[in-house]
């Protein structure tokens, strides 16, 4: 009869066996050659023998090896140096106040006060450049689109304008230098000065460049023409909103139409970038005077915050809202992303030291975009992973605790 012995070695060498796993390595290796040298190989009766004694010691470090693999069996080895390059980091679990939240969706808009118009400052044919269009972002000074009154009929009065211009001006330096000698009247003065003055009104050196320019930075909401209509002078060309200032216009179900009246803050998150900001830190502040029934419709009540755009909100775009209320409650809470979804169920990781972890499973309630309470699974105090999740779940893949090896006859 052969007997053999199979040790089982099933961490990875990139999380290794360190720390709280130590004591467990060390069992597996003494009970793997304590039951090796106890074997007798020298007679059969013998051996048989030593087979029933190596068998009771077997049974004995197996059932020590059992105990100690209940204890450590969720704890997750993951060295520092290892967490070091996977971006792992650590946050401390807090009771701290937690606002009333309602999450709505909401949409980001144009501030109402940051719109300008871009006008033709002449009569004619626009162009419109061809980098223009609705959603395009601009500067102060952006050609917008190019005027021309060639081959209008009546031909381009700014032009004409112009010459008219250059011969008052050309008349009255005459009529100046003649005054100054006295050889022509006050009267004719004051008549060559006047019709200057009406030369100079007539013409315009922006209608003479035909150039449309962008009055404000900001985004292309509106084209009012096309390219290649004919405009007249003071034909609005298109609109710019102003993207540093802008509206969050939350839709709130009537039914927490009490709550949205206390609402004081709110925070935003963008689905596409997963990117949250809070209303307050871009120096908003609430826009209807907390009476959102105004323009309630549709079952819905709006909410609008006047903010700044800090760069990463796009007008336009479609965001989720956390509306925060003035009253709040003690609260367990962690990060957003220190949770885990594992088979519908969250969990979040402890880390127990320099380099073990343990995953517990958790029970939440209230989400601010941000932090989220905890009904149930930790107290407050503890050390959660909140970045690089990833890489503990990998080592609890990969980082079994040894058991030790099995005897087979």
């Amino acid at each position: 009869m052969k007997f053999q012995y199979i040790l089982v070695l099933s961490a990875s060498m990139l999380f290794g066996f360190t720390g709280c796993h130590k004591e467990a390595n060390e069992l597996a290796h003494h009970h793997h050659e304590h039951s090796h040298e106890s074997h007798n190989h020298e007679g059969e009766e013998d051996d048989h023998d030593g087979h029933d004694h190596d068998h009771e010691g077997h049974d004995h470090a197996a059932e020590t090896g059992k105990e100690k693999q209940e204890h450590d069996g969720d704890v997750i080895v993951l060295s520092p140096e290892a967490a070091g390059r996977m971006g792992v980091a650590t946050d401390t679990v807090s009771v701290s106040d937690f606002n009333q939240v309602i999450k709505v969706s909401g949409r980001i808009m144009p501030d109402a006060g940051g719109d300008a118009v871009v006008s033709a400052p002449t009569s004619g044919i626009l162009r419109i450049n061809k980098n223009i269009n609705v959603g395009s972002e601009v500067k102060a000074g952006t050609l917008i689109g190019s005027i021309s009154a060639d081959g209008v009929s009546g031909g381009d009065a700014n032009r004409t304008a112009k010459v008219n211009l250059e011969a008052a001006k050309a008349e009255f330096d005459r009529v100046s230098a003649l005054y100054a000698d006295r050889l022509v009247t006050l009267a004719q003065y004051n008549a060559a000065r006047a019709e200057l003055d009406r030369a100079k009104a007539a013409y315009s050196a922006p209608a003479a460049s035909g150039r449309a320019t962008a009055p404000i930075s900001g985004i292309i909401t509106a084209l009012n023409v096309k390219s290649g209509q004919f405009v007249e002078t003071g034909t609005p060309i298109a609109t710019v909103a102003s993207s540093t200032q802008l509206t969050l216009r939350a839709e709130v179900p009537f039914k927490h139409y009490r709550e949205a009246s206390a609402v004081t803050d709110a925070r935003i998150v963008v689905p596409s970038t997963g990117t949250s900001v809070k209303v307050s830190d871009l120096g908003g502040r609430r826009a209807d005077s907390g009476n959102p029934s105004a323009g309630a419709s549709g079952g819905y009540v709006p909410v609008t915050f006047s903010l700044r755009n800090d760069g990463s909100l796009i007008p336009g775009s479609a965001v989720e809202v956390y509306l925060i209320g003035n009253s709040s409650t003690k609260a367990v809470t962690v990060p957003v992303s220190a949770l885990v979804e594992q088979q519908g169920s969250l969990f979040v990781f402890l880390r127990l030291d320099e380099d073990c972890y343990r995953k517990v499973p958790v029970v939440t309630g209230r989400s601010n975009g941000s932090e989220v309470e905890i009904l149930s699974g930790l107290s407050g105090g503890e050390s959660v992973v909140s970045a690089g999740t990833t890489a503990v779940k990998l080592a609890q893949s990969s980082g079994n605790v040894p058991e030790g090896h099995s005897h087979s006859h």
